[in-house]
């Protein structure tokens, strides 16, 4: 494909999930930590739907690294501390790995990774670990000089990292060789890499990068019924779907109070959460056996043709339980891709994690490599609405696939009066690269 020259010498690239629509205290700064613990795990309705409690009862995540590439994570926040490594800082702008400048990535960490102290949220594999890799987003780059090959670079970072699962809630638009040829060294490297869809499905619709590379697991966003999230950008490219509406994130970078937020950004932690608690269960797994069973389980709706992926929701919605409780799902072989059927030359097994106290640095090199392309994406960023009152609205019901109810009810019919009168295509398969 023809190379993208950036702009003015800059990566633009937006960060894809986090539009705040509710603050989650009505109090002003200053008020206290339990009284933001008590509304924000409250607020996590999916932990129930998805049945965490059960879940925990026998994988917690344990063992498992995830590199979560983004806006950088604190790792002094109640609900992160002793779980973030070692990272490294791709953008090459003020501060460093640990600083976030927006919130973002603190808040996917602790979707992941949260113990919930402090008033923080739990994760959902809450005995994981996060490294984190910062790069920029479009209003950093506008305001500083920034590295523009940093995604590239903090993917192939990631990729020989201790991490086994490489975390992105960024997006492009635009298609860039070098990045595509860094998933692709991560998935040779036996890494699952999972990347959100983007938010811009009522815009244009259009098909985001690093998600879009057949190697990446393109994450959609459902609601708390089950449906796909309006925003949700869909096509051929997406693999799976989480919930991703009305998530608690923090609101801002001084990360004092959660605000509740939609977007595929939430997803993709979430599944990236999800991929931990089964390869925890299973260590001597490869990263193409978790995705198979992860792929496999997910919650359809009646009438969803076998062997067959939707435009909207690809295989399904994630629903760990279903595997850690029922064992449903097949690994499969341990060096073929489920996503292109190809061999990855992964090693076999995940790589053992750090202990809660390891502080091990990713092997990353700070030099950049020589670049002739890459990725250009819109100005597009995160918005945030005027603070209100949280949402009352119930959780979703029993979403571990034992029933039709919950993240699983009536995908088949919910999805299709969404997304701008589209239909739901059952029929359409996922292309390979």
């Amino acid at each position: 494909m023809t190379a993208r020259m950036i702009e003015s010498g800059r990566l633009r690239r937006a960060l894809l999930g986090t539009t705040a629509i509710a603050v989650l205290t009505t109090s002003l700064v200053g008020v206290a930590p339990t009284a933001v613990a008590a509304d924000a795990r409250s607020q996590q309705w999916y932990l129930d739907a998805m049945k965490a409690e059960e879940i925990w009862k026998k994988t917690t995540g344990k063992g498992m690294t995830i590199a979560v590439i983004d806006t950088g994570v604190d790792p002094d926040t109640p609900s992160l501390k002793g779980k973030v490594l070692k990272g490294w800082d791709a953008s090459d702008s003020k501060g460093d790995e640990t600083d976030d400048y927006t919130g973002h990535g603190t808040s996917m960490a602790e979707l992941i990774a949260g113990s919930g102290a402090g008033g923080g949220l739990r994760g959902l594999a809450p005995d994981a670990k996060v490294i984190p890799f910062r790069v920029s987003d479009t209003e950093r780059q506008n305001d500083q000089a920034v590295n523009a090959f940093d995604m590239e670079q903090a993917i192939r970072a990631a990729a020989d990292s201790e991490a086994q699962i490489i975390s992105i809630s960024f997006g492009s638009e635009y298609y860039g060789e070098r990045e595509r040829e860094a998933v692709k060294y991560a998935g040779q490297k036996g890494k699952l890499l999972f990347a959100s869809t983007g938010n811009e499905a009522l815009k244009d619709n259009k098909e985001s990068y690093p998600a879009s590379y057949p190697e990446a697991v393109a994450v959609a966003a459902s609601n708390r019924d089950g449906s796909v999230a309006k925003y949700s950008q869909h096509g051929d490219f997406v693999d799976i779907a989480a919930p991703g509406s009305q998530i608690p994130a923090y609101c801002d970078k001084s990360l004092t109070k959660y605000c509740l937020s939609d977007g595929t950004s939430n997803s993709t932690a979430i599944a990236s959460a999800s991929a931990a608690l089964i390869w925890s269960m299973h260590p001597d797994w490869t990263g193409n056996q978790v995705l198979r069973v992860l792929l496999d389980s997910a919650a359809r709706g009646d009438g969803w043709e076998p062997g067959t992926v939707s435009d909207f929701l690809g295989h399904g919605i994630v629903r760990p339980n279903a595997h850690v409780s029922r064992g449903e799902g097949e690994p499969g072989d341990a060096n073929i891709s489920p996503l292109t059927h190809k061999p990855t030359g992964g090693a076999a097994g995940a790589t053992p994690s750090a202990t809660a106290s390891g502080t091990a640095a990713p092997g990353t090199s700070t030099t950049a490599p020589s670049a002739t392309a890459s990725t250009q994406a819109p100005d597009g960023k995160s918005t945030s609405g005027a603070p209100v009152a949280g949402s009352t609205e119930s959780a979703a019901a029993d979403a571990d696939g034992g029933s039709s109810t919950g993240l699983g009810i009536g995908i088949a019919a919910a999805v299709v009066v969404v997304l701008a009168g589209a239909g739901f295509v059952l029929a359409r398969r996922r292309r390979s690269a």
